[in-house]
């Protein structure tokens, strides 16, 4: 099947993909939720009640800044690939 397919029947999920590629960002997942936990320990239920609406709010974003990465850089590809097949005068 080709890669166009994969991606659009949903075999390929760049945004997962992606996360579990790095060592490195694997692990500062893993210390990024830790510390969530210990913030909420320490929080009264006013905070943490604002503190959810942020980590939503946050959650959104990164959502959005992915896709547009991954739109600029599909582009970018694009864009590469055609430059690379034109002919050179």
């Amino acid at each position: 099947m080709s890669v166009i397919k994969e991606l659009w029947h949903g075999n390929i999920c760049p945004q997962t993909d992606s996360r579990n590629n790095s060592p490195e960002m694997k692990e500062l997942m893993e210390y990024m939720a830790r510390h969530h936990d210990d913030l909420l320990k320490t929080m009264s239920d006013e905070q943490k009640e604002i503190f959810e609406k942020f980590d939503d709010c946050w959650s959104e974003y990164v959502s959005l800044a992915e896709a547009a990465i991954f739109e600029y850089a599909f582009r970018l590809g694009a864009r590469l690939t055609i430059e690379t097949l034109q002919d050179t005068e």
